[in-house]
């Protein structure tokens, strides 16, 4: 059976209830966690990310090719799960590129982004074969040098820092000063300097922002994209082979937050894909997605350890914290912290309610996980889950703060 909506917030309908227990991966949680062995742990459930990815196949265009940004979760077997499930991968360090190279995908297939690509970067990047999205002009000799000493292509394109800005999103990656990419108005003498360099131009990259929940938005956003590529294609060294449009589409957390309507946004790229086809035939379009993809199939789970009453007001403490899941702890970029989803995954059709806080083990007021939500009575050894957890979880954390133990990770 579905579980039930959680009080006053997002609806969590991605996995089951058996019993008193969520289920996550075909297994109730109790069992899940005595398989993992210890709490905490993240728990990602590979038949949610294959459903998501198949609504996407499904709803938009079929011509669009679809990239995972390892940044999101670079749990290995995660992104070894989404090889097979999606047409590329986008990195942004020489480890995550380590990952995306020993899932087999092709080289052709992976992008490396970043603004401070080391000289050691970019020379295993050209050694790999993958494309380099280049963030300023610093780059290209270093790249021209690293082609001659491989005696082997470098493959690049260039990330442009638009003068507009993807509206509404949580996290704004354009249109002002910025460190990513290559300011717009810079871009013709960069691709002029290119030229004269033995690089192998392929195309353009432009990534605006992440997290957003509006549709209208990300459709302005694509039709900026498309025309800005459109005359910019005119200045550069070489045809567009790619052009990589970036991602943003966002998942709700929060009271409040809608689920993204993917319907208008595929009714644009659809316009916009058969205008490139005429004007840059061959050219390839890439929607690079990260947490769309797998934000929604991951859990956090810890136990509680200890429950008590301080000045009217419950707290279970568990074994979990911020230094696991600095996201959910509200000090991740939130101005107002505000409370991710949450449930006592072992007490699911509890009637036995109470308002009550999570906090973890750590000697710091900020390790809160849950703030003054209604949740299930819970006892000590009860498990607590954190939804919307796959994305920008543990990697995203100061796991080594105040030297408690590493959480654990499996994909179920």
């Amino acid at each position: 059976m579905s579980p039930p909506d959680l009080p006053h917030h997002v609806p969590q309908h991605q996995f089951s209830v058996h019993g008193q227990e969520l289920v996550v991966g075909g297994l109730p949680l109790s069992r899940l966690a005595a398989r993992v062995g210890a709490t905490p742990f993240y728990a990602y459930d590979r038949a949610v990310i294959a459903r998501q990815v198949a609504k996407l196949r499904t709803t938009l265009p079929k011509t669009l090719e679809l990239h995972y940004a390892v940044k999101a979760n670079p749990m290995p077997a995660v992104v070894q799960h989404l090889a097979a499930l999606v047409d590329g991968f986008d990195v942004a360090s020489a480890q995550e590129l380590r990952t995306a190279l020993d899932t087999g995908k092709s080289p052709m297939q992976i992008s490396f982004a970043g603004p401070g690509k080391s000289v050691a970067e970019l020379h295993i990047a050209v050694a790999a074969g993958v494309l380099v999205n280049i963030e300023s002009a610093r780059e290209l000799p270093l790249l021209e040098h690293a082609s001659r000493a491989l005696q082997l292509p470098a493959r690049v394109a260039v990330r442009i820092n638009p003068d507009f800005e993807l509206k509404g999103a949580g996290v704004k990656m354009t249109g002002g000063a910025r460190p990513f990419g290559v300011d717009v108005e810079q871009v013709p003498e960069l691709l002029r300097e290119l030229a004269q360099r033995k690089l192998a131009f392929e195309g353009f990259h432009l990534f605006c922002g992440a997290q957003n929940l509006h549709a209208q938005a990300l459709v302005e956003a694509h039709t900026l994209t498309f025309e800005l590529a459109m005359r910019l294609a005119e200045l550069a060294p070489a045809p567009l082979r790619i052009l990589n449009i970036g991602g943003g589409f966002g998942i709700p957390y929060f009271p409040g937050d809608p689920p993204l309507d993917l319907g208008p946004i595929a009714a644009g790229l659809e316009l916009h894909l058969a205008r490139a086809a005429q004007r840059l035939p061959g050219m390839r379009v890439v929607l690079e997605l990260g947490r769309y993809l797998v934000g929604e199939a991951g859990v956090y789970v810890c136990r509680v350890v200890d429950s008590k009453l301080s000045r009217g007001k419950l707290f279970y403490v568990t074994d979990g914290g911020l230094h696991h899941h600095l996201a959910a702890s509200g000090n991740f970029g939130q101005v107002l912290r505000k409370n991710y989803p949450a449930c006592i995954g072992t007490r699911m059709q509890s009637v036995e309610q109470a308002v009550a806080n999570v906090v973890g083990p750590l000697c710091t007021p900020l390790d809160v996980l849950v703030q003054q939500m209604e949740l299930a009575h819970a006892d000590v050894g009860d498990l607590v889950v954190i939804f919307q957890s796959g994305a920008y979880g543990l990697s995203a954390s100061p796991t080594q703060f105040l030297g408690h133990p590493m959480a654990l990770e499996v994909l179920v």
